[in-house]
C-alpha cells in the first residue's frame, strides 16, 4: 500500500455539500501526518468544471470521473467506480462524508473490497504511522477509539465535526476513463428543497418538540431565519405530524454537530440527546426545570418558549 489518501467528494446539482471540504480538510491533514499525499474525487455528469472549486484544500491530484451514469447518485454505479479506482491507486486511506449517500456507499464499498471501515467519525489521529478514529458509542454516551486493521481504512467522517483549512496551491486535474457497469438500479424521480440549510450541515439549529403544542413552527422558524439556521424537531413532534421526518434530530433521524443548538419544548429523550449530544454549545428552553435536557444544555433557561424564543429574536434583530 501507498501513503495515498483518497478523499471522496459528494455534490448536489453541481453544488459541493460542505462535508467535502471537511473531508478534503482532514485528508490533507492525514497526508500530511504520513508524509504522503491526497487525491480529491469528483463523481458525476458534466463535472469537470467542479474540479477548480475544490483546488484550495490541499489536493495533489484531482481525478474527474464524469459519465452519463453518474448524473444521479446509484449505488452500483458508484461503487462500481469507486472500487476500481480504489483497486487501481492503492490508497492507504479513504475519506468520505457520513451523509446519507456517503454512509451507503463506503458501507458497499468495505463490503465489496473487505476493508475495514469506521463510521460516524467525530476525530482522526495518526501515531507513528497508525490511524486512530474517534467515534460515538451507545447513543453517544461512549467515545471509542479505533484502529483498523487492514487496507485501505475507510474513514466516514460525521458532518460538522472537521474543520475547514484552505490550502495553498492546487492539485492537477486528471480525467478518468470509468466503466460504471450495467446498473440494476434507475432513479425515477427527485424532489430537492430549496432555500432551506440542510440540518446535518447547519452551523446553528432550532428545534422544537412536543411543547411547540402544534404544528405552528413560526416563532422558531422566525428565530431560525434571523440567525440563518435550520429548523430540527424531535421525534414525538415528527410523530405527532407537526413536522416532517427529515426534520428529526436523533438517534432514528439525524445525528447534528452544529455551533449552536437551541432545544425549545425538548424534554430530552436520550434518543434526542444520542443526535445533538456533540453540538459545541447546547441552550435549552423548558418550563420543567427537571427536563432531562438541562442536564446536558450548557445553558438553561426555565420558562415558556412562547415568550422566550419572541424575545431572543428581538435581540437579534436588535443587534444585527
Amino acid at each position: 500500500m501507498s501513503n495515498l489518501v483518497l478523499a471522496i467528494t459528494e455534490q448536489i446539482e453541481g453544488q459541493f455539500r460542505k462535508v467535502t471540504f471537511e473531508a478534503l480538510s482532514e485528508g490533507r491533514r492525514i497526508a500530511t501526518a504520513m508524509g504522503g499525499t491526497l487525491a480529491a474525487v469528483v463523481l458525476g455528469s458534466g463535472v469537470g468544471s467542479l474540479a477548480e472549486e475544490i483546488g484550495t484544500y490541499g489536493a495533489d491530484r484531482i481525478l474527474v470521473a464524469d459519465n452519463g451514469a453518474l448524473a444521479d447518485y446509484t449505488t452500483d454505479a458508484y461503487t462500481n467506480v469507486v472500487a476500481d479506482l480504489i483497486q487501481k491507486e492503492s490508497p492507504a486511506v479513504v475519506v468520505i462524508g457520513a451523509t446519507a449517500q456517503g454512509k451507503d456507499l463506503v458501507a458497499r464499498l468495505s463490503a465489496r473490497l473487505d476493508a475495514p471501515l469506521t463510521m460516524d467519525c467525530i476525530g482522526v489521529s495518526i501515531d507513528n504511522g497508525q490511524l486512530t478514529a474517534t467515534r460515538p458509542m451507545y447513543g453517544g454516551k461512549i467515545l471509542a477509539e479505533v484502529q483498523m486493521d487492514g487496507d485501505p481504512k475507510l474513514v466516514a467522517i460525521r458532518p460538522n465535526a472537521m474543520t475547514i483549512t484552505e490550502a495553498e496551491g492546487s492539485g492537477a486535474v486528471e480525467t478518468l476513463d470509468v466503466d460504471p457497469g450495467e446498473s440494476k438500479l434507475k432513479v425515477l424521480e427527485k424532489t430537492l428543497e430549496t432555500g432551506k440549510v440542510e440540518l446535518t450541515e447547519a452551523d446553528i439549529i432550532v428545534s422544537g418538540g412536543r411543547g411547540m403544542g402544534g404544528s405552528d413552527y413560526s416563532v422558531i422558524e422566525t428565530l431560525a431565519d434571523l440567525l440563518g439556521a435550520a429548523v430540527g424537531a424531535s421525534r414525538s413532534a415528527v410523530d405527532e405530524g407537526w413536522r416532517p421526518h427529515s426534520d428529526q434530530v436523533g438517534q432514528t433521524g439525524k445525528v447534528v454537530s452544529p455551533n449552536l443548538y437551541l432545544a425549545c419544548g425538548i424534554s430530552g429523550a436520550i434518543q434526542h440527546l444520542a443526535g445533538m449530544g456533540s453540538s459545541k454549545v447546547i441552550v435549552a428552553i423548558n418550563k420543567d426545570p427537571e427536563a432531562p435536557i438541562f442536564a446536558k444544555a450548557d445553558y438553561g433557561i426555565v420558562d415558556d418558549l412562547f415568550e422566550v424564543v419572541p424575545c431572543i429574536a428581538e435581540e437579534v434583530k436588535r443587534i444585527k
